[in-house]
């Protein structure tokens, strides 16, 4: 059975390894052995053994009528978008990597994907090697998904972790993370809830049936998290995660990707270094969570594999799944309620004028003073905090 790969880099040159080391596995599982016939990139890889394989221009994928699976881990919307939708028109089933082309153009393939008579497939865009789409879509049916929280950016689980147990400040943090390839040159997308908003974004539109835009969501990344924010989530027992959450609230959905302070009983708070964990609730299943590797180059090919291998065994039929075009209107975010944890210049009198009943949280800090809210909804929080008086808050954290 022959396939091509698009984008021979970290993900795709590990599809290629997992392909080489697990093919005696996988063609018993298929029926006959995959092999890569083509891989496009825009580099040649002279010395490498992929190199005779290598072409440049996608369309001598989309003409080669052998090839009837098609990989792609190029990333971003263009040309992915372009390349992906030529395939799946001429009838090739693709699985891809690529959250930013699921993310925007999701809900698009998968109907051009079944009007085609074909397959797309995108295990690996969500949780890297964590198979949580394929338990959501074929073992959570009986269920309704009441929430999804989700750890599912590596780069800023590990940064935390870092930045936790170590001491070590954040520029620092961040360049080590660079050195070890946890995090891209440009770490943008990472450090400020980029990646994780576009990830919540296809697993809640998933669960919907209909598509979440993911400029809708409110994010906000690690980059504001000092090393005095650690010192009071260290007094006070919790381990800040950047989160990636949705709810459902009614008819429709609440969505948030930012920072929070989790509590040690919460099972998201021993999830640490380069780790993932997705955490559901279902109406009837209760409470589950999956954890695992969420990135690097042969965990996310395993699952990019996977999809490979089902798409083998279904290539007469398209597996459904449902994911509307029609945009989902998310719940007013500012509804959204938790406690806060905040720290301020002013004093305790103006603080509880404020809030009313708050903890106080002794951090030894000085010219400052740290607490935690009662449960309130955003609209609320943001008008006490007004109260206190510009610049008066000087960091905030949601506490999950």
């Amino acid at each position: 059975m022959k396939i091509a790969i698009m984008g021979y880099g970290t993900i795709g040159s590990g599809v290629m390894e997992v392909l080489k080391t697990n093919g005696g596995v996988i063609a018993s599982r298929v029926g006959e052995p995959i092999e890569v016939k083509k891989v496009l990139d825009l580099r040649d890889f002279e010395g490498d053994p992929v190199q005779p394989l290598v072409v440049h221009d996608y369309m001598d994928i989309v003409n080669d009528d052998e090839i009837v699976m098609v990989v792609e881990t190029m990333g971003g919307v263009e040309p992915a978008y372009t390349f992906v939708k030529a395939m799946l028109e001429k009838g090739k089933a693709v699985t891809t990597s690529n959250k930013a082309l699921v993310a925007d153009k999701g809900a698009e393939l998968l109907r051009i994907a079944a009007e085609c008579g074909t397959n797309f497939m995108f295990e690996a865009s969500v949780g890297g090697g964590i198979p949580i789409i394929r338990t959501i879509l074929a073992c959570l049916t009986g269920d309704v998904i009441e929430e999804i929280t989700g750890i599912v950016n590596g780069t800023t689980n590990y940064m935390m972790t870092k930045m936790m147990r170590e001491g070590s400040d954040f520029d620092a943090v961040l360049k080590e993370a660079q050195a070890n390839g946890y995090a891209e040159k440009d770490p943008t997308a990472d450090i400020e809830g980029l990646d994780a908003c576009r990830k919540i974004a296809i697993l809640t539109s998933i669960v919907a049936g209909a598509q979440v835009d993911y400029e809708d969501i409110p994010t906000e990344g690690i980059s504001k998290i000092t090393q005095t924010d650690i010192l009071y989530a260290n007094k006070m027992h919790r381990m800040i995660k950047l989160l990636a959450d949705s709810k459902a609230v009614g008819d429709t959905y609440s969505c948030r990707v930012a920072p929070f302070l989790v509590a040690q009983e919460h099972p998201l708070y021993a999830v640490n270094d380069v780790f993932n964990a997705v955490f559901v609730k279902g109406n009837m299943l209760g409470e589950s969570m999956y954890y695992g590797s969420g990135a690097g180059s042969l965990p996310t090919a395993s699952a990019v594999v996977g999809d490979l291998v089902r798409m083998a065994k279904h290539l007469d039929r398209v597996i459904p799944i449902e994911w509307r075009e029609e945009k989902v209107v998310l719940a007013d975010e500012k509804e959204q309620r938790y406690a806060h944890f905040i720290r301020s210049t002013a004093d305790k009198k103006a603080i509880e004028t404020a809030f009313a009943q708050v903890d106080f949280i002794d951090a030894g800090v000085e010219g400052e003073i740290g607490f935690v809210t009662p449960v309130m909804s955003e609209r609320e929080f943001d008008k006490c905090a007004a109260s206190l008086g510009e610049g008066a808050v000087v960091g905030h954290i949601r506490i999950a």
